[in-house]
């Protein structure tokens, strides 16, 4: 008979030792602890890639013709000017991470840098990486938040300072969401809508839609530091000239009711917990008209967080930061669309990670309401 697979245990784990009979045992792999604690260190690595121009200089490279894409740590260093062996420490880090390309010394982007981390990538993540996980502080207090239920130096003190950053990385991400929606929602199809984006940060659905379709028009809102970059986006995309910017609060900012054909809540819900979220979504259903529809994009949970990672870690990113935040689940957001009368719900995912309710107000609510 072959001998034990783990004949090192079947040394020390003999009975005189254990005080009891030896048998085979694996114990599990360290590996998933391994990973939370190396992604510290692969968010700074990521970061410090960002700042430095790593990926911008190795895209540039491979864009100009007669200069080889790939390009030693050494040569990298001097055009970056910064220490080649910390460079190369950084390059081989990016490697394993799956960020970049090395092959016998020489580096280069693979797809996914082209793509997400250079400035000008088809899909830049680039400005939104660093903001993306919020005040780094709170993080490291995030026990002290759990106990206390709110966190030590919460965003809402100072909203626009946290919103900007984040608003212009996200910008380009949600636009391509916005636009791909638009395949299986077909607002393109809308004859002349009108259009009321609440907390709208950079407006990309306002401006997907407006792109969409010739004859909208959009009521553009979030607070004042913030709005100021919708009227950039907006003009930058040629939709300026059909947007009304209304500056204020989502949930005291006076609207016309039964006046829009499409209200888009556009990641704010899960900032403003289950009574924050229930008010904005009535607010929705009494600006829209009768057959009025409402875009609901956030990051949902599933009924087991296993099924959703991504966007559990999302919700937990604003519940580190703000006094309100707090995951969002699917079946949650059903049943609030529903209370406020909206009927004909349907979730869809235009791009990875990136979810939309759809729903229709079928009923006048204040007939509803005189009804009950």
């Amino acid at each position: 008979m072959a001998d034990s697979p783990y004949p090192e245990l079947k040394k020390s784990h003999v009975p005189e030792r254990v005080g009891r009979p030896w048998t085979d045992y694996k114990p599990p792999p360290s590996a998933p602890v391994w990973e939370v604690i190396s992604g510290f260190g692969s968010f700074h690595v990521l970061v410090a890639a960002l700042e430095l121009g790593v990926f911008d200089a190795l895209g540039d490279r491979g864009a100009h013709p007669g200069i080889p894409p790939e390009v030693t740590a050494t040569e990298l260093a001097q055009e970056l000017e910064v220490s080649a062996p910390h460079l190369e420490a950084l390059l081989d880090s990016l490697t394993v991470l799956g960020l970049l390309e090395r092959v016998g010394g020489r580096y280069s982007l693979n797809d996914t840098a082209a793509r997400y981390l250079t400035t000008d990538g088809a899909a830049s993540m680039a400005s939104l990486v660093p903001v993306a996980p919020g005040p780094l502080d709170n993080w490291s207090r995030l026990a002290d938040t759990i106990r206390a239920g709110r966190p030590a130096e919460p965003i809402d003190d100072n909203p626009a300072d946290f919103y900007r950053p984040l608003v212009e990385g996200t910008f380009t991400t949600m636009l391509r969401a916005a636009t791909r929606a638009d395949l299986q929602v077909r607002y393109s199809a809308m004859d002349s809508p009108r259009v009321l984006d609440l907390g709208a940060g950079g407006a990309p659905w306002a401006i997907a839609i407006l792109n969409a379709c010739p004859d909208a028009t959009a009521v553009v809102n979030d607070l004042d530091g913030v709005i100021d970059i919708a009227r950039r986006t907006t003009a930058e995309h040629g939709v300026a000239d059909r947007c009304q910017f209304r500056h204020g609060n989502f949930h005291t900012i006076e609207l016309e009711p039964d006046a829009y054909d499409i209200a888009v809540l556009g990641h704010i819900c899960r900032t403003e917990g289950p009574e924050g979220a229930r008010r904005l979504i009535e607010r929705a259903a009494e600006a829209l008209r009768p057959e009025g529809r409402l875009l609901l994009a956030d990051y949902f949970t599933a009924p087991e967080p296993q099924w959703s990672p991504h966007s559990v870690l999302m919700g937990m990113t604003m519940m580190a930061s703000t006094v309100h935040g707090f995951p969002i689940a699917a079946s949650q957001v059903a049943t609030w669309l529903q209370e406020a009368g909206f009927q004909a719900l349907r979730l869809i995912e235009p791009i990875g990670h990136q979810y939309l309710y759809t729903a229709t107000k079928t009923r006048n609510l204040q007939q509803t309401r005189e009804g009950e």
